[in-house]
């Protein structure tokens, strides 16, 4: 691709161009496989684009849905000023994933790349940001890994989760370290209306099996949700073997996963307006893997908090927050125990929102975060505290909305880092809003690239970022869309390099980016499509300036539709993404792919429903990181028992 300098547009037309078949077709007749699954992406991205223009629109389930991640504050989609995706619980179910991967994968500017198969280390790259870059809560308590930097999304129980909020662009300026490309948090089932039990029992290729159960409940006044599940598999050999280019050993087996969760929601209004809740979520899973040091773990992922509402006064509202996160693992070779990485994530905050004036929106609050590693690797530091202090005005003037927020934060070993965003949305029309905004973030060196023995180094600099953003987005009466461009420039990366055999901050990376999505009804079917473009660029002063940084796929297209036809439900999903590179030098390349998945659903009884789906029905031999496999064609059968007193 060129690298010329140019201004925005030219930029996307200079992306675009890129995508042209004549650059897949030199490259040899060897890759005419991925010639084919690029032309199929191309073809429809050529389709998709003038639909957006035309048929701009909104569902009315996805306009009356409330997001409360963007501003820390509900808010419905409509209002919302940061580009947003949803995933229900209606979402989950229809589409029948097996895992958050399934689920996530190839919404708007989010690629994930994983380790080979279910189980297996996944990563999540937001708007082509780092997998560290990305803020994940699970009920508004801070999870993942203090030594990695990154969420265990592939333990996380698909069947204990109500929704997943997915807020794309900055968010430091809220949420403090860790929010470069966004943030993700997941919220467990809460219960709601009359007292219901949840029963499904599923079976599927390489022996998966699945079994859970939930009941929950509630009023105006309490609500309850109480959860277990179980999946186990025996999976695929997740690796090719070769060792001196991916793999860590050549173990021709199957490498298994299990895992065994378990949650509970509580909470309860006072008379007075006070509103306590309590939750938990709980997994324990045994992973195998293919490594010459370990290649079996026993892991835990684990959040508990609480929260407490009121209002002292009728336009001020008062919440406080408390939670803890643990991320443990135990490590086996061949099934001798060899080390343990044991992190906690203590959080507490509190926050007021007053609303003294109609259509205005002031919030005040403070956030403290302690992390504290308990290893049989001996790290220089092993625990580590963050205090910050934020605010946020949001308002209504006409056609105008803006939102301007500020945070400072105080870390232990950085000191004092500020960060801010103001976004502005106006109303065209009716069913038209322009989007604009700007943010600065930052995100804190892990401690495995700080003090990891013979490989962190603990003079690396903290990343910071800037991001500007141009959006539009439409409405009628079925269906929706929207339109992002974006750039982000990340000053002081922290990536690994070759040459020190370990981690080093870069002088520059620049991501530009394109994300169009479109979702609705037509003809009786019903419809999501997400498609992002993407120029991530290595923008420092050394020999890979120019290059892509690494597992970014530059092209991808994610394409749901469903049709009910009485007691039936049939759809599909399309799946395609571009190549990526494996390495900074780019000398290493994963070439492109595009999947289809079907799925179909019949309601034989009022409370019961068979399911079934056949993934990767073309049998598409694909990876997303470098030698390690990614499923063929398999299929999943699911029986589900819903009743309600």
């Amino acid at each position: 691709m060129s690298r010329r300098k140019g201004g925005v547009l030219r930029s996307y037309f200079r992306l675009f161009l890129h995508m042209s078949c004549v650059n897949t077709i030199s490259r040899g007749a060897a890759r005419k496989g991925e010639f084919m699954n690029t032309l199929r992406l191309r073809i429809l991205t050529f389709l998709f684009l003038p639909l957006i223009a035309i048929q701009p629109a909104s569902s009315s389930e996805q306009t009356e849905a409330v997001i409360v991640t963007a501003t820390r504050t509900a808010q419905t989609v409509d209002d919302a000023l940061s580009a947003v995706t949803i995933i229900t619980r209606d979402d989950i179910e229809r589409r029948q994933g097996q895992s958050v991967d399934d689920v996530l994968r190839g919404i708007a500017g989010l690629s994930i790349t994983n380790n080979g198969g279910p189980g297996k280390a996944s990563s999540m790259h937001l708007r082509g940001t780092e997998a560290d870059h990305v803020l994940v809560l699970v009920d508004g308590v801070k999870i993942g890994s203090a030594t990695l930097g990154t969420a265990a999304f592939q333990d996380i129980p698909l069947s204990q989760i109500d929704r997943i909020e997915v807020v794309r662009g900055p968010a430091s300026s809220l949420y403090g370290s860790e929010a470069i490309g966004g943030v993700i948090q997941i919220f467990t089932k809460k219960g709601r209306g009359p007292t219901q039990y949840n029963l499904a029992v599923g079976f599927g290729s390489n022996n998966t099996q699945t079994t859970s159960i939930t009941a929950s409940g509630g009023d105006k006044r309490h609500w309850f949700s109480l959860g277990a599940s179980r999946t186990a598999t025996d999976s695929f050999d997740s690796c090719d073997g070769n060792t001196g280019a991916g793999c860590f050993a050549n173990q021709p087996d199957e490498d298994g996963y299990q895992n065994l969760s378990g949650s509970i929601r509580t909470g309860y209004r006072f008379r007075n307006g006070v509103e306590v809740e309590g939750h938990g979520l709980r997994a324990v899973s045994e992973n195998e893997f293919d490594g010459s040091s370990t290649n079996e773990s026993e892991n835990i992922q684990q959040a508990i908090g609480g929260n407490i509402k009121f209002s002292p006064m009728k336009a001020w509202k008062l919440t406080l927050m408390a939670g803890q996160a643990l991320d443990a693992s135990d490590n086996f070779l061949n099934g001798v125990y060899k080390s343990t990485f044991d992190t906690t994530r203590q959080t507490a905050s509190i926050q007021n929102d007053f609303s003294f004036l109609s259509n205005h929106l002031f919030t005040l609050g403070a956030d403290f975060l302690n992390d504290t590693i308990d290893s049989t690797t001996n790290y220089d530091a092993s625990s580590r505290d963050n205090s910050g202090l934020f605010g946020q005005y949001q308002g209504k003037f006409g056609n105008h909305d803006v939102q301007f927020s500020l945070r400072g934060d105080d870390n232990e070993q950085f000191g004092r880092v500020g960060t801010g965003s103001a976004r502005w949305g106006y109303l065209l029309r009716k069913d038209l809003k322009l989007l604009a905004s700007y943010g600065t973030a930052f995100k804190a060196p892990t401690f495995n690239n700080l003090y990891y023995p013979s490989y962190g180094s603990a003079s690396l600099n903290p990343e910071k970022s800037r991001s500007m953003e141009l959006g539009l987005k439409g409405k009628s009466s079925w269906g929706n869309w929207g339109l992002n461009v974006y750039q982000t420039d990340i000053d002081q990366m922290v990536v690994y390099d070759s040459d020190v055999s370990g981690p080093n901050n870069i002088d520059a990376a620049r991501i530009r980016g394109l994300e169009a999505t479109l979702q609705g009804e037509h003809l009786g079917w019903s419809f999501d499509v997400a498609l992002s473009l993407l120029d991530p660029e290595n923008r420092s002063t050394g020999s890979n300036r120019g290059h892509e940084l690494v597992r970014r796929a530059r092209h991808m297209l994610r394409l749901d539709a469903d049709r009910n036809i009485g007691k039936w439900r049939i759809g599909g999903t399309f799946m395609a993404e571009g190549e990526r590179y494996d390495n900074l030098t780019n000398t290493r390349s994963i070439h492109g792919y595009a999947t289809i998945d079907f799925r179909a659903e019949y309601k034989f009884m009022k409370k019961w429903r068979f399911q079934g789906r056949i993934e990767n029905l073309t049998d598409t031999q694909y990876q997303t990181a470098s030698h390690y496999f990614q499923p063929g064609r398999g299929f999943f059968v699911t029986l589900r028992y819903k009743f309600s007193q």
